[in-house]
Protein backbone atom coordinates (compact mmCIF):
# COMPACT_ATOMS: atom_id res chain seq x y z
CA UNK A 1 0.00 0.00 0.00
CA UNK A 2 1.10 3.42 -0.62
CA UNK A 3 0.92 6.48 1.32
CA UNK A 4 1.37 10.01 0.40
CA UNK A 5 2.45 12.75 2.85
CA UNK A 6 -0.11 15.51 2.88
CA UNK A 7 1.07 19.10 3.81
CA UNK A 8 -0.38 20.94 6.17
CA UNK A 9 -1.41 24.35 5.30
CA UNK A 10 -3.63 25.14 8.44
CA UNK A 11 -0.93 27.31 9.75
CA UNK A 12 3.14 28.97 9.25
CA UNK A 13 6.33 27.58 10.69
CA UNK A 14 6.47 28.82 13.91
CA UNK A 15 9.83 29.93 15.44
CA UNK A 16 11.04 30.94 18.69
CA UNK A 17 14.05 33.93 18.37
CA UNK A 18 14.92 33.09 21.55
CA UNK A 19 15.87 30.16 21.31
CA UNK A 20 19.29 31.41 19.96
CA UNK A 21 20.21 32.31 23.55
CA UNK A 22 19.96 28.62 23.89
CA UNK A 23 22.11 25.43 24.46
CA UNK A 24 23.86 24.38 21.43
CA UNK A 25 20.90 21.70 20.98
CA UNK A 26 18.62 24.34 20.69
CA UNK A 27 20.27 26.92 18.42
CA UNK A 28 20.98 24.18 16.03
CA UNK A 29 17.19 23.39 16.05
CA UNK A 30 16.24 27.12 15.69
CA UNK A 31 18.43 26.89 12.81
CA UNK A 32 17.00 24.22 10.98
CA UNK A 33 13.49 25.51 11.41
CA UNK A 34 14.56 28.50 10.10
CA UNK A 35 16.13 27.39 6.97
CA UNK A 36 13.86 25.25 5.91
CA UNK A 37 11.09 28.44 6.67
CA UNK A 38 13.16 30.52 4.47
CA UNK A 39 14.34 28.15 2.09
CA UNK A 40 10.86 26.27 1.22
CA UNK A 41 7.52 28.87 2.43
CA UNK A 42 9.11 32.25 2.38
CA UNK A 43 6.69 32.84 5.27
CA UNK A 44 6.94 31.85 9.50
CA UNK A 45 5.46 33.39 12.51
CA UNK A 46 7.98 34.89 15.19
CA UNK A 47 7.64 34.23 18.84
CA UNK A 48 10.41 35.20 21.63
CA UNK A 49 11.50 37.95 19.59
CA UNK A 50 11.17 40.31 23.14
CA UNK A 51 8.87 42.78 21.97
CA UNK A 52 6.73 43.15 25.55
CA UNK A 53 2.97 43.47 25.82
CA UNK A 54 3.11 46.99 26.96
CA UNK A 55 5.19 48.28 24.17
CA UNK A 56 2.17 46.61 21.30
CA UNK A 57 -0.61 48.34 23.31
CA UNK A 58 1.46 51.72 23.16
CA UNK A 59 1.54 51.29 19.37
CA UNK A 60 -1.91 49.89 18.79
CA UNK A 61 -3.54 52.54 21.21
CA UNK A 62 -2.04 55.35 19.27
CA UNK A 63 -2.71 53.83 16.19
CA UNK A 64 -6.25 53.70 16.79
CA UNK A 65 -6.55 56.61 18.21
CA UNK A 66 -5.14 58.35 14.63
CA UNK A 67 -7.40 56.29 12.60
CA UNK A 68 -10.50 57.97 15.23
CA UNK A 69 -9.45 61.09 14.40
CA UNK A 70 -12.09 63.24 12.22
CA UNK A 71 -11.53 62.78 8.17
CA UNK A 72 -10.45 66.01 7.74
CA UNK A 73 -7.56 65.92 10.48
CA UNK A 74 -6.23 62.60 8.71
CA UNK A 75 -6.36 64.47 5.62
CA UNK A 76 -4.12 66.91 6.88
CA UNK A 77 -1.58 64.68 6.56
CA UNK A 78 -2.54 63.38 2.83
CA UNK A 79 0.49 62.08 1.47
CA UNK A 80 -0.38 63.61 -1.68
CA UNK A 81 1.80 66.62 -0.30
CA UNK A 82 4.54 64.76 0.67
CA UNK A 83 7.37 64.21 -2.91
CA UNK A 84 8.66 61.43 0.08
CA UNK A 85 5.76 59.40 -0.12
CA UNK A 86 5.08 60.21 3.84
CA UNK A 87 1.77 60.45 5.79
CA UNK A 88 -1.85 59.48 5.13
CA UNK A 89 -3.10 57.35 1.87
CA UNK A 90 -6.98 57.53 1.71
CA UNK A 91 -8.95 54.43 0.88
CA UNK A 92 -8.66 53.31 -2.54
CA UNK A 93 -5.57 55.63 -3.12
CA UNK A 94 -2.83 53.05 -3.17
CA UNK A 95 -2.55 50.40 -6.17
CA UNK A 96 -1.06 46.86 -6.38
CA UNK A 97 -0.84 45.19 -9.80
CA UNK A 98 -2.64 48.23 -11.10
CA UNK A 99 -5.92 47.93 -8.75
CA UNK A 100 -7.10 49.77 -6.12
CA UNK A 101 -6.04 48.49 -2.54
CA UNK A 102 -9.00 49.24 0.07
CA UNK A 103 -7.43 50.18 2.65
CA UNK A 104 -6.19 53.76 4.05
CA UNK A 105 -2.90 53.66 6.12
CA UNK A 106 0.03 55.95 7.36
CA UNK A 107 3.06 55.66 6.15
CA UNK A 108 6.49 56.38 8.24
CA UNK A 109 9.92 56.21 7.70
CA UNK A 110 13.24 57.09 9.76
CA UNK A 111 12.91 60.80 10.72
CA UNK A 112 15.12 62.60 8.93
CA UNK A 113 15.72 66.16 6.91
CA UNK A 114 14.60 65.93 2.99
CA UNK A 115 17.51 65.32 0.47
CA UNK A 116 16.15 66.69 -3.07
CA UNK A 117 18.78 64.76 -5.41
CA UNK A 118 21.36 67.22 -7.19
CA UNK A 119 22.35 66.96 -10.73
CA UNK A 120 23.60 63.67 -11.65
CA UNK A 121 22.38 62.08 -7.92
CA UNK A 122 20.14 58.70 -7.98
CA UNK A 123 16.28 60.32 -8.12
CA UNK A 124 15.37 58.00 -4.94
CA UNK A 125 16.95 60.30 -2.34
CA UNK A 126 13.47 61.62 -2.70
CA UNK A 127 12.33 58.54 -0.58
CA UNK A 128 14.56 60.38 2.47
CA UNK A 129 12.64 63.12 3.47
CA UNK A 130 10.41 64.18 7.18
CA UNK A 131 7.52 62.16 8.51
CA UNK A 132 3.60 63.80 8.79
CA UNK A 133 2.33 63.73 12.45
CA UNK A 134 -1.21 64.98 13.55
CA UNK A 135 -0.87 67.43 16.02
CA UNK A 136 -4.18 66.26 18.16
CA UNK A 137 -1.84 62.90 19.12
CA UNK A 138 1.38 64.00 19.67
CA UNK A 139 2.13 60.21 21.45
CA UNK A 140 1.75 58.60 17.80
CA UNK A 141 5.15 59.72 16.80
CA UNK A 142 6.75 58.63 20.17
CA UNK A 143 4.86 55.47 20.04
CA UNK A 144 5.93 54.55 16.10
CA UNK A 145 9.44 55.56 16.22
CA UNK A 146 9.86 53.68 19.37
CA UNK A 147 8.61 50.92 17.12
CA UNK A 148 10.83 51.21 14.92
CA UNK A 149 14.09 51.16 16.50
CA UNK A 150 12.17 48.16 18.49
CA UNK A 151 11.54 46.33 15.29
CA UNK A 152 15.00 47.10 13.79
CA UNK A 153 16.54 45.66 16.42
CA UNK A 154 14.90 42.08 16.42
CA UNK A 155 15.09 41.82 11.95
CA UNK A 156 18.84 42.67 12.55
CA UNK A 157 18.87 39.90 14.98
CA UNK A 158 16.45 37.57 12.95
CA UNK A 159 18.54 38.29 9.94
CA UNK A 160 21.79 37.13 11.49
CA UNK A 161 20.44 34.01 12.90
CA UNK A 162 18.81 33.15 9.18
CA UNK A 163 22.70 33.56 7.54
CA UNK A 164 24.07 31.29 10.11
CA UNK A 165 21.39 28.99 9.51
CA UNK A 166 22.10 28.49 5.45
CA UNK A 167 25.85 28.70 6.55
CA UNK A 168 26.66 31.93 5.90
CA UNK A 169 28.65 34.95 7.72
CA UNK A 170 26.08 36.19 9.97
CA UNK A 171 27.30 40.07 9.51
CA UNK A 172 27.69 39.73 5.72
CA UNK A 173 25.01 42.08 5.65
CA UNK A 174 25.17 44.26 8.77
CA UNK A 175 27.44 47.12 6.56
CA UNK A 176 24.37 47.90 4.15
CA UNK A 177 22.06 48.76 7.45
CA UNK A 178 23.66 50.74 10.37
CA UNK A 179 22.77 54.55 11.06
CA UNK A 180 21.75 54.69 7.54
CA UNK A 181 19.19 51.99 7.08
CA UNK A 182 15.61 52.91 5.40
CA UNK A 183 12.94 51.17 7.56
CA UNK A 184 9.39 51.72 6.73
CA UNK A 185 6.14 51.27 8.97
CA UNK A 186 2.83 51.41 7.94
CA UNK A 187 -0.28 52.03 10.28
CA UNK A 188 -3.18 50.11 8.30
CA UNK A 189 -6.78 49.90 8.70
CA UNK A 190 -8.89 47.61 6.32
CA UNK A 191 -12.68 49.22 6.85
CA UNK A 192 -14.71 46.48 5.13
CA UNK A 193 -15.95 45.19 1.72
CA UNK A 194 -15.40 47.72 -1.39
CA UNK A 195 -18.40 48.76 -2.24
CA UNK A 196 -17.74 47.50 -5.93
CA UNK A 197 -17.34 43.89 -4.45
CA UNK A 198 -13.86 43.68 -5.73
CA UNK A 199 -12.31 42.13 -2.07
CA UNK A 200 -8.59 43.40 -2.83
CA UNK A 201 -7.46 44.30 0.52
CA UNK A 202 -4.32 44.90 -0.99
CA UNK A 203 -3.06 42.55 -4.32
CA UNK A 204 -0.96 40.21 -4.37
CA UNK A 205 2.68 40.85 -4.55
CA UNK A 206 6.19 40.31 -2.83
CA UNK A 207 8.01 42.69 -0.40
CA UNK A 208 11.21 44.33 -1.85
CA UNK A 209 13.30 44.83 1.04
CA UNK A 210 15.04 41.96 3.00
CA UNK A 211 12.30 41.23 5.59
CA UNK A 212 9.20 42.21 6.92
CA UNK A 213 7.79 41.85 10.10
CA UNK A 214 4.12 41.78 10.43
CA UNK A 215 1.61 42.81 13.57
CA UNK A 216 -2.19 41.43 12.65
CA UNK A 217 -4.66 41.65 14.78
CA UNK A 218 -7.28 38.49 15.50
CA UNK A 219 -9.61 39.43 11.90
CA UNK A 220 -7.33 37.53 10.03
CA UNK A 221 -7.70 38.19 6.13
CA UNK A 222 -3.67 37.84 5.51
CA UNK A 223 -2.62 34.94 2.67
CA UNK A 224 0.58 33.60 1.07
CA UNK A 225 0.63 31.85 -1.76
CA UNK A 226 1.99 27.93 -1.10
CA UNK A 227 3.71 25.05 -2.91
CA UNK A 228 0.41 24.49 -4.72
CA UNK A 229 -0.35 27.34 -6.26
CA UNK A 230 -2.84 28.63 -4.07
CA UNK A 231 -3.45 31.28 -2.08
CA UNK A 232 -4.05 30.06 1.95
CA UNK A 233 -5.06 32.05 5.09
CA UNK A 234 -2.73 33.20 8.04
CA UNK A 235 -4.44 32.36 11.15
CA UNK A 236 -3.14 35.14 13.63
CA UNK A 237 -1.58 33.94 16.66
CA UNK A 238 -1.48 36.20 19.69
CA UNK A 239 1.99 38.10 20.55
CA UNK A 240 3.63 36.77 16.86
CA UNK A 241 4.40 38.49 14.19
CA UNK A 242 4.36 37.43 10.66
CA UNK A 243 7.41 37.46 8.64
CA UNK A 244 8.52 37.40 5.08
CA UNK A 245 11.35 37.06 3.26
CA UNK A 246 11.62 40.12 0.48
CA UNK A 247 13.07 39.80 -3.08
CA UNK A 248 16.82 41.09 -1.85
CA UNK A 249 17.26 38.12 0.08
CA UNK A 250 16.06 36.08 -2.94
CA UNK A 251 18.15 37.65 -5.53
CA UNK A 252 21.20 37.54 -3.26
CA UNK A 253 20.94 34.15 -2.88
CA UNK A 254 19.70 33.26 -6.05
CA UNK A 255 16.60 31.95 -5.19
CA UNK A 256 17.77 29.67 -2.50
CA UNK A 257 15.72 31.73 -0.24
CA UNK A 258 12.03 32.66 -1.30
CA UNK A 259 10.02 36.22 -1.62
CA UNK A 260 6.36 34.84 -1.65
CA UNK A 261 3.39 36.54 -2.76
CA UNK A 262 0.73 37.69 -0.24
CA UNK A 263 -2.40 39.51 -0.37
CA UNK A 264 -5.26 40.61 1.78
CA UNK A 265 -8.70 39.70 1.56
CA UNK A 266 -11.17 42.51 2.62
CA UNK A 267 -12.79 41.60 6.13
CA UNK A 268 -16.62 41.04 5.48
CA UNK A 269 -19.01 44.03 5.72
CA UNK A 270 -17.85 46.72 7.73
CA UNK A 271 -15.44 44.99 10.02
CA UNK A 272 -12.55 46.70 10.23
CA UNK A 273 -8.95 45.12 10.36
CA UNK A 274 -5.82 46.60 11.93
CA UNK A 275 -2.14 45.43 10.67
CA UNK A 276 1.14 47.00 11.27
CA UNK A 277 3.97 45.68 8.75
CA UNK A 278 7.40 46.85 9.56
CA UNK A 279 9.91 46.61 6.12
CA UNK A 280 13.92 45.98 7.28
CA UNK A 281 15.13 47.98 4.55
CA UNK A 282 18.90 48.85 3.88
CA UNK A 283 20.75 52.48 3.16
CA UNK A 284 18.74 53.82 -0.45
CA UNK A 285 22.45 53.66 -1.57
CA UNK A 286 23.13 50.10 -1.23
CA UNK A 287 24.51 48.00 -3.62
CA UNK A 288 23.23 44.19 -2.45
CA UNK A 289 26.11 41.68 -2.81
CA UNK A 290 25.59 37.61 -4.10
CA UNK A 291 25.40 35.81 -0.10
CA UNK A 292 28.66 33.26 0.22
CA UNK A 293 26.80 30.06 1.69
CA UNK A 294 27.40 26.73 1.21
CA UNK A 295 24.09 26.17 -0.49
CA UNK A 296 24.57 28.37 -3.43
CA UNK A 297 24.78 25.38 -6.04
CA UNK A 298 21.19 23.79 -5.14
CA UNK A 299 19.57 27.48 -5.79
CA UNK A 300 17.39 27.29 -8.77
CA UNK A 301 17.66 31.25 -9.70
CA UNK A 302 15.74 33.89 -9.13
CA UNK A 303 12.01 34.18 -10.78
CA UNK A 304 12.24 36.68 -12.81
CA UNK A 305 9.29 39.41 -14.25
CA UNK A 306 9.79 41.70 -17.31
CA UNK A 307 7.28 43.67 -15.91
CA UNK A 308 8.99 43.90 -12.68
CA UNK A 309 12.90 44.44 -12.68
CA UNK A 310 15.31 44.70 -9.96
CA UNK A 311 17.91 46.84 -9.26
CA UNK A 312 21.42 46.53 -8.02
CA UNK A 313 20.71 49.50 -5.84
CA UNK A 314 18.25 49.42 -3.38
CA UNK A 315 16.74 52.88 -3.47
CA UNK A 316 15.59 52.02 -7.31
CA UNK A 317 13.49 48.96 -6.36
CA UNK A 318 11.71 50.88 -3.45
CA UNK A 319 11.43 54.22 -5.87
CA UNK A 320 9.80 51.83 -8.63
CA UNK A 321 7.32 50.32 -6.22
CA UNK A 322 6.48 54.01 -4.65
CA UNK A 323 5.67 55.11 -8.41
CA UNK A 324 3.25 52.47 -9.34
CA UNK A 325 1.56 52.22 -6.07
CA UNK A 326 0.94 55.93 -5.11
CA UNK A 327 -0.11 57.23 -8.56
CA UNK A 328 -1.10 60.82 -7.32
CA UNK A 329 2.34 61.32 -5.15
CA UNK A 330 4.03 60.30 -8.54
CA UNK A 331 1.87 62.51 -10.67
CA UNK A 332 2.09 65.88 -8.36
CA UNK A 333 5.76 65.32 -7.81
CA UNK A 334 8.15 63.13 -9.62
CA UNK A 335 6.28 63.01 -13.21
CA UNK A 336 10.00 63.17 -15.01
CA UNK A 337 10.49 59.88 -13.25
CA UNK A 338 7.59 58.35 -14.71
CA UNK A 339 7.54 56.45 -18.46
CA UNK A 340 4.88 55.93 -20.43
CA UNK A 341 2.72 52.63 -20.13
Amino acid sequence: MTTHTVTSYDQLPIIDLSAADGDPQARALLHAQLHSAAHDVGFFQLVGHGVTRAETDALLTAMRAFFALPEADRLALDNVGSPHFRGYTRTGDERTGGARDWRDQLDIGAERPARVPGPGEPPYWWLQGPNQWPDALPGLRTAALAWIDKLSGVAHRLLRELLTAIGAPAGFYDPVFGDHAHPHLKLVRYPGSADDGTGQGVGAHKDYGFLTLLLQDTVGGLQVQREDGRFHDVPPIEGAFVVNLGELLEVATNGYLLATNHRVVSPPGATERFSVPFFYNPRLDARIEPLPFPHAAKAPGVTTDPANPLYAEYGYNELKGKLRAHPLVARRHHGNLLTPA
